[in-house]
């Protein structure tokens, strides 16, 4: 990897940096990372789908880890109750990630993960469970909810957050900042394992060149919107947009690799 080589690939690819760049600021000025646009983009790029796994972890990994710190700081991350999540989700993310897949298989499996997403951010409202109602720990169902979300999340080269804050709120297993904290924990434990799984597997190619102007890109965007109060655009009206878009480009994964 060369500063020649980084400035020719910047070159080449100056528009899905721009599109990281303009999703990282807007998205974390609202508490957001983005991370299923960055897919999204990368999916339409043409770059090869090994690649597209690898570098969406490392831009997922990026974007959360400030924000687990801060939840930690906050004291919002229950440990008793989010360890069974974890500790499960981490080798079968690890699995996952490890696989050989088909690149017609790996898009079906993104297409529908897509489509999951837009469907969840365009319908989803704000939950708050009441002390009352909040879901009672329950390890096996952690441990079971933990595991399939990591084992899918490695083979498609997501973090799992898309699945599992629905699913949380859904069930009422916490406040939602603690269940916003627990996804933040969960994409970043899952991303990571998923990464070295498929590190762990001989076939692992990664364009660092892109990869590594992306994550600088990610960082520098995410670090500005944190900064920035957004006036423009609110939460809601960024997960509509983002619902549209990511459910166009899964409807057209799904129609070119389904039929």
């Amino acid at each position: 990897m060369s500063f020649s080589l980084i400035l020719e690939s910047l070159i080449l690819n100056w528009y899905i940096v721009v599109l990281f760049f303009i999703i990282a600021i807007l998205y974390s000025s609202v508490g957001f990372g983005g991370g299923s646009s960055y897919l999204a983009i990368l999916a339409l790029s043409g770059i090869i789908f090994t690649q597209i796994r690898a570098t969406a972890l490392l831009c997922n990994i990026v974007v959360v880890t400030s924000n687990v710190f801060l939840f930690h700081q906050q004291k919002r991350i229950n440990w008793k109750k989010i360890l069974p999540l974890i500790l499960a989700s981490i080798p079968l993310a690890y699995i996952g990630g490890f696989l050989r897949i088909s690149q017609q298989l790996f898009f079906i499996l993104l297409g529908f993960t897509l489509l999951f997403a837009a469907i969840t951010m365009w319908i989803s409202k704000r939950i708050t469970p009441t002390k009352e109602n909040i879901f009672k720990n329950n390890t096996l169902k952690n441990v079971g909810f933990g595991g399939f979300i990591g084992f899918v999340s490695g083979m498609i080269g997501i973090g799992g957050g898309i699945f599992l804050a629905p699913l949380l709120h859904l069930t009422n297993w916490d406040t939602p900042k603690k269940i916003a904290a627990t996804a933040s924990l969960f994409i970043l434990v899952n991303s990571t394992a998923g990464l070295l799984g498929q590190y762990s597997n001989p076939e692992f190619v990664i364009d660092w060149n892109l990869t590594t102007i992306l994550l600088i890109t990610v960082f520098i965007g995410g670090q500005i919107g944190n900064r920035l109060s957004n006036n423009y655009f609110t939460p809601i009206q960024l997960k509509k947009a983002t619902a549209i878009l990511i459910a166009f480009v899964s409807l057209r994964i799904l129609w070119k690799y389904l039929f």
